[in-house]
């Protein structure tokens, strides 16, 4: 028994992987589609995009319209060439879903890994690509955003290869890193931050993205590497260089990639200052990296080709579009910092690091303390260039953009310098924090391996991932799936929300389209999400997404009218937002909860039946049953129920 516990004891955080892979797997894979799947920002958006292209078959399409909106450029939509995306062209939508939950999580194991690898592994790193000490720490602090490359230097002083002490923090920061509840649709996006500072490391470097050991010379002769060193390294650095091109497959631009490329730009300039400082003698532009500035580039270039839709739309607009309508908030002093506040401790559900109650207070101390220490020893600068330290205040800049993005004149200021990004949140920088979170965890337990404390380090990993799991956020598919279906087994009751398959009621909807004879025409949602309809095959007037034609969200906006001008909430919402282009209760309801109950005062419909009829209008799918139907001239045609669905459809139609 010894035996057989022995591997366990010495891989557990293989094993630890191993099991909270699978384990997530066979849940899910069991449930199926009875899980619960987070709607908001996710099923009622891109998954309505996703299969109105699979259905009108214009994924790949150019010059196409999608029946979403009216009818949409296809160019609108997110690009082709992106994985997660490509996922839902190969794959039945629920199977794409799940594919891209754990891609992401063995993609963030698979970055952390690597990037851990390159900072402390110095058995694997070539003479021909190394670099001196310095520079080499420079870059784990510029270009890595603080990961501590001390380690290196540690390592290369003869003593123990850090890279065998650290590997379990850095297998299981990345599982937990991975298993973060974040946007799904970009969370392969949020969990390959890591890959490319592992990529641009090796760049600065002039080195391959593996990590070759140098061979061996056979009966002293002499290998290729010592024969050609140039020639290899050369040849390495233009390789990683070739990967990073293709990059933006895992990325996407707005979220990330425009940051990503200000980050370099800024460690280029940081790392040439401070090498030219440092070699002043011998000319400051022989110390400029010129490799950097072609990965910079490389990767620019490599976002146009990928997202080749998003460029031509905000470079070459050929219709103004409702972005410029969109109205920011204007936040006083006051509301600014207390913005910033909650975002540090709190975050955005879209970039959820779920460190509030145990990684925020647990790093807070562990600043302190390190304050503390470096003030004892007399060593204040040390605050300045401590790899865990500038993690903190990473996060805490990103907070600051956060917060200062609502201040009307700085964000005017900013859509003046560069008017194609007129309406774009630049403050999306706080996407990058769930990664130095968990940047921060790991040099925190790392320390406490440097102390010989590795059981402590270990606890309080493992508690790290119990709370991320047990978290109940908004993405949190795992939580909620297993949270509802025990709810539904102890009480012997069904809760309200709906799972995958009750949303979306497939079934239901193809004996509707069947028995209505549905042949492409347009129509509304009422009571439910337009993406339940897009989803379906059912082409909408209305329907989810930021960016698409002004005009046609003022022709959109007459037809609610009647609804927005008696509840100035919904007024406010379309006019200085617009993305949710739906149909509102004049009564101020949300109709559109995706509920198992769908319960409501008011059952009058408040539309312009005549501006309905205009854009194209045949059909209203509504949950509700419309009281005020025959004024506005719709017919019900059919009221359809089935099992499985939570729904009762009422369809209308107009002639």
């Amino acid at each position: 028994m010894k035996k057989l516990l022995q591997p366990v004891i010495k891989k557990w955080y293989w094993f630890l992987l191993g099991a909270a892979v699978l384990g997530e797997a066979a849940v899910f894979l069991f449930v199926g589609e009875n899980s619960y799947i987070a709607v908001h920002d996710n099923l009622d958006l891109f998954m309505g995009h996703f299969m109105a292209m699979k259905h009108s078959g214009t994924f790949f399409a150019h010059d196409a319209v999608v029946p979403i909106l009216g009818g949409i450029t296809r160019d609108y939509l997110s690009s082709e060439f992106s994985l997660y995306n490509i996922l839902f062209f190969l794959l039945p939508p629920f199977a794409a879903y799940l594919c891209g939950y754990f891609l992401k999580i063995l993609t963030a194991v698979f970055s952390v890994y690597v990037l851990a690898k390159d900072i402390y592994d110095t058995n694997g790193r070539s003479s021909a690509g190394s670099l001196p000490a310095g520079q080499d720490a420079a870059t784990g602090q510029c270009a890595a955003a603080g990961q501590n490359a001390a380690g290196v230097q540690s390592a290369a002083s003869g003593r123990e290869n850090a890279w065998e002490k650290y590997r379990p923090i850095a297998v299981v920061c990345g599982l937990i890193y991975g298993l973060l509840p974040l946007f799904p649709t970009y969370g392969i996006a949020f969990s390959s931050i890591p890959l490319v500072i592992f990529l641009l490391r090796r760049i600065y470097r002039g080195e391959a993205p593996w990590n070759g050991r140098r061979p061996k010379p056979e009966h002293g002769g002499r290998t290729e590497t010592a024969v050609r060193p140039q020639e290899r390294k050369t040849r390495g650095w233009l390789f990683s260089l070739l990967l990073l091109f293709f990059y933006p497959l895992l990325s996407y631009f707005s979220y990330f990639g425009i940051f990503i490329l200000g980050y370099l730009l800024l460690a280029i300039l940081i790392l040439w200052v401070r090498d030219g400082l440092r070699g002043r003698k011998r000319g400051i532009f022989r110390f400029f990296s010129w490799r950097l500035l072609a990965a910079l580039i490389v990767l620019s270039l490599g976002y146009i080709v990928f997202e080749y839709r998003l460029f031509g739309e905000m470079l070459f607009p050929s219709v103004e579009t409702m972005r410029g309508s969109m109205a920011e908030d204007n936040f006083t002093a006051g509301q600014i910092v207390k913005t910033i506040w909650e975002v540090f401790s709190q975050a955005i559900f879209h970039a959820q690091p779920s460190h509030t109650r145990f990684l925020l207070p647990l790093c807070l101390l562990f600043f302190l303390f390190r304050a503390a220490c470096f003030l004892r020893q007399g060593l204040p600068k040390r605050l300045l260039t401590d790899s865990f330290c500038l993690v903190l205040y990473f996060i805490v800049g990103n907070c600051l953009i956060y917060g200062f993005y609502y201040w009307g004149g700085l964000r005017e200021l900013f859509e003046t310098l560069i008017p194609p990004l007129e309406g774009f949140q630049f403050n999306r920088t706080v996407f990058f924090n769930p990664f130095l979170w968990y940047a921060a965890l790991f040099l925190l337990v790392k320390y406490l391996y440097d102390r010989r404390k590795k059981w402590l380090g270990n606890a309080l990993l493992l508690i790290s991932l119990a709370v991320v799991v047990l978290t109940p956020a908004v993405y949190n598919d795992f939580y909620y799936t297993l949270y509802y279906h025990a709810y539904r087994l102890v009480r012997g009751v069904e809760v309200e929300n709906l799972n995958y398959r009750e949303f979306f009621s497939e079934e239901l909807f193809d004996e509707i389209k069947e028995d209505i004879g549905y042949d492409g025409e347009y129509g509304i949602a009422y009571g439910m999400h337009p993406a339940v309809l897009s989803y379906n095959g059912i082409s909408t007037l209305d329907g989810y997404l930021g960016f698409y034609p002004q005009e046609y969200k003022e022709k959109f906006g007459a037809m609610i009218a009647p609804a927005t001008e008696r509840v100035q909430e919904w007024d406010t919402y379309f006019w200085d937002w617009g993305a949710r282009a739906y149909i509102f209760s004049g009564s101020g309801e949300n109709t559109w909860n995706p509920v198992r109950t769908m319960r409501v005062a008011d059952d009058a419909l408040y539309i312009d039946a005549d501006m309905f009829r205009e854009l194209g209008g045949k059909y209203l799918f509504s949950r509700i049953e419309i009281g005020n139907a025959p004024e506005l001239g719709f017919t019900l045609i059919g009221t359809y129920s089935g099992e499985g669905s939570p729904y009762t459809i009422y369809v209308y139609g107009q002639e």
